[in-house]
């Protein structure tokens, strides 16, 4: 069985802008989280990417992995991840290519194959009006690899040489399959999928092929705590992420909401039954049951590392929760 105890504890953050804030804040905030982070052990520590969303500033993620590699010490900084349809696979390897010449032995590349955005969006970061194909991903990935490998004609200076670790990210088993297949480490969004995890780790580790990049399967999983002195305070610094993905999935994204905005909303009970069941596969509360939904979590899926996302609003709750986490698992 699997434990917290024995396994790496990574953060996955998104530069979230809170209500009452801006950009300029979330950003700073996340340079805050990532050196405390690296003081308090854990082992990595991702950005992802996402556009046309006013409460994520995490953008462009090769520039804010720069940024915190540069702020940090020990922690391995990367991408969860990047988006690989909104790029072209040259500029990935020359961008990462540059992080790891830069910062050797302490960047992640992970890759994502949906946009990340909306249509329109990923229209113009694509600069084409052309529909997305999940088809084309496996030559994408093909071809940002062989950057990296030199086996292109194009020398991509200074990818060749300086090939970060290539992790694929997913949410349904089409990357667990491709992630087996190449024998690439696979990161599942656990926080944002939770009844496709299971499906898509056996399908990872069924199709696996040692590479030499792998020799066996690796798997982590992104889970969303929030951890605080009580449950009931968890509960109320939680609710406000529920407020902020109803109103992502309803088309009107916004500042992540007040924990006092989050209690006043005028819920109708379908959207309380979403927000239920979106809140059902996260862990929430104190000390004690965030260590005993952990180790469940972990039971069930043999993860070999846990990655953890909190969303909340205030910083100071959330740099609290990140540090009750390490208290329980890596100090």
């Amino acid at each position: 069985m699997t434990s917290a105890a024995a396994i790496p504890i990574s953060v996955l953050d998104l530069a979230v802008v809170s209500e009452g804030s801006d950009a300029r804040t979330a950003l700073r905030n996340t340079v805050e989280l990532a050196r405390r982070a690296d003081d308090w052990g854990y082992h990595r520590f991702w950005v992802a990417e996402h556009h046309n969303m006013p409460g994520i500033a995490s953008a462009a993620p090769a520039v804010l992995i720069a940024h915190l590699a540069d702020a940090t010490t020990r922690l391995r900084v990367g991408s969860g991840g990047v988006m690989l349809p909104n790029h072209a696979p040259l500029v990935v390897a020359e961008q990462f290519g540059i992080l790891e010449a830069l910062h050797p032995g302490r960047i992640d590349l992970g890759i994502g194959r949906a946009p990340g955005s909306d249509q329109i969006t990923a229209a113009a970061l694509r600069r084409t009006s052309g529909p997305l194909s999940v088809e084309d991903f496996p030559e994408q990935l093909s071809e940002l690899r062989g950057y990296f490998a030199g086996s292109t004609p194009i020398i991509a200076t200074p990818a060749v040489g300086n090939g970060p670790p290539l992790w694929l990210l997913g949410s349904s088993g089409y990357s667990a399959q491709v992630a087996g297949i190449l024998g690439l480490p696979f990161a599942f969004a656990h926080h944002f999928s939770a009844a496709n995890t299971l499906p898509a780790l056996e399908l990872y580790r069924s199709t696996f092929r040692p590479s030499e990049h792998l020799a066996k399967p690796y798997a982590m999983i992104g889970a969303a705590i929030v951890a605080a002195k009580t449950d009931e305070h968890a509960q109320w610094l939680a609710a406000p992420a529920g407020l902020s993905f109803l109103r992502l999935r309803t088309g009107r994204p916004g500042p992540f909401p007040t924990p006092e905005e989050a209690a006043s909303y005028p819920y109708t009970e379908a959207e309380l039954a979403f927000i239920a069941d979106r809140r059902s596969s996260q862990i929430i509360g104190s000390p004690d049951t965030v260590r005993s939904e952990v180790e469940e979590l972990l039971a069930a899926t043999a993860a070999d590392e846990l990655m953890v996302t909190t969303m909340v609003h205030d910083q100071e709750d959330r740099l609290r929760s990140y540090e009750l986490v390490a208290d329980l698992f890596i100090k």
